[in-house]
Parts: structure tokens; sequence; C-alpha cells
């Protein structure tokens, strides 16, 4: 069952060996890196089970718990773990697992608990939307208490073509997004298109269908904690949790 998720963006640039950001721009990324870590932290803070994390690949598969993440292609010296402790040969993760094995590590859980096993699972970006869906039902059903870790960026379009140029559409599939987030709404997650996030260069809509499926129809409390594009692609940071069924569990935002 699902009791609580954190969706996060995967730019390399929330990992601090990353250089090269200052003024205004370096205090945008704080804003965001953050919100990122207090969303991961959240989701260790209700003690789950299992950690699902999902993030955009080359193509859907489960990646083992020993899979390197590393920003090599990326020309940043910066892989998870060292590359002393790893063997030749070993899988990759994508950028998007990358990230979120960066977050996992920096997490605060709960004092005298020890983390939860995580799975790792990359979605192909072309995934149908019941392919999603069924990924994220059969995540659901792991344990008795999962969390996903949601990775996606939203629209990027402004940043491949003209940055900074005015695009309605985009800003329309981003506030779409930010709306069902925040709600939050998984069914809304669920009828977000495919070719449409394609044309947009959306690299989260495969990632937040997972999660729409695994909520199904349940009820969660929520924090929208960051929407913005400050690089001229949208990230979004929230962080959901199980409702009581008294209604007593909130998020403080």
């Amino acid at each position: 069952m699902l009791i609580a998720a954190a969706v996060c963006p995967h730019p390399p640039l929330l990992v601090p060996e990353v250089t090269g950001v200052s003024g205004p721009g370096r205090t945008e990324l704080d804003l965001l890196r953050a919100a990122c870590h207090d969303a991961v932290d959240a989701l260790a803070a209700e003690r789950p089970d299992l950690i699902a994390v999902v993030g955009g690949a080359g193509r859907t598969t489960e990646y083992p718990p020993g899979a390197v993440a590393s920003l090599d292609e990326f020309g940043i010296p910066f892989t998870l773990p060292s590359a002393a402790a790893y063997p030749a040969g070993a899988p990759g993760l994508p950028l998007s697992l990358t990230i979120a094995k960066w977050l996992l590590t920096t997490a605060t859980g709960p004092s005298g608990v020890g983390p939860p096993p995580v799975m790792w699972w990359g979605i192909a970006a072309n995934a149908t939307t019941a392919e999603c869906l069924e990924l994220g039902e059969t995540i659901a059903t792991l344990a008795p208490r999962v969390a996903v870790l949601a990775m996606g960026d939203g629209a990027g379009v402004r940043a491949r073509g003209a940055p900074g140029a005015a695009d309605p559409a985009a800003d329309r599939y981003d506030e779409q997004v930010a709306a069902a987030l925040a709600a939050p709404n998984p069914c809304v997650l669920a009828t977000l298109d495919p070719a449409q996030a394609g044309d947009l260069f959306v690299a989260g809509r495969a990632a937040w269908q997972v999660l729409a499926g695994a909520a199904g129809q349940d009820d969660f409390d929520a924090v929208l904690g960051y929407a913005a594009a400050p690089f001229d692609v949208t990230y979004f940071v929230a962080s959901w949790r199980r409702r009581d069924p008294a209604g007593a569990a909130t998020l403080e935002g």
C-alpha cells in the first residue's frame, strides 16, 4: 500500500559537485535543492517498509541495488558508490535515478531506524499510460508500507528552442501538473498525454503516471513545495502522505 510519495526533478545542478551557477541562479538553485531535501526527508519520516524510486530511462527496467550512479557523461566527477567500491561492468543508473540516489544518501530519517530497502525502476519515456499505471499498481503491492520517489522534470521546450520565450502550451501543461500534485489528484496525472509530453520535452510524465497508479483512488494530503522554471525547464517538488481515515493526518507546508 502506498503511504507516502515525493516528487522531485533531476537536473545535474542539484548535486553540489556541479559548479558554475552564481547570482540569482544560485539563490534559486538553493531553494530548489532545499525543497528536494525536505520532500525526501518527509518520505523517510513515514518509516516505509520499502522505497520505490521511479524515473525516466531509455527503456523500462528494474535496476539492481548495486547499480552505479554517475554523472560522467556530463563531465562531472561524481559517482555513487565511489569508483573504487564497485566492480568493472556494474550497471549504471540513468540520470533520473542517479539524482534520486544522491538525494536518498542525504536524507535524514527517523532516529534509531535504519534506512529501508530501495528498489529502482527506470520507465521508458514512450511508455504508454496503461504501462505506467500498471507498474504503479504493482509497486504499491510490494510491501505493507510503500513510499514512492518519482523523479521527473516538467516542460523543457524553452530550453531546447528559444530560451525565455513564451510558450502557452508549456504553461498550460505545467499548470495542470502543478495543480494535480498540489491537490493531490492522481486521476489528472493519469490523463497526461504522452504525445504532448514528448512535444514539450517533459521528462517526468511517465514517472508521475507510475505514481498515479500506485496511489489509485486513495486519499492523500499534499504539499507542493516548489514549482518554477529557473533555467527554462520546469521543476516540481511535492510531498504526499496518506490521509488518516479520520482526517487527522496533515502535512505542514
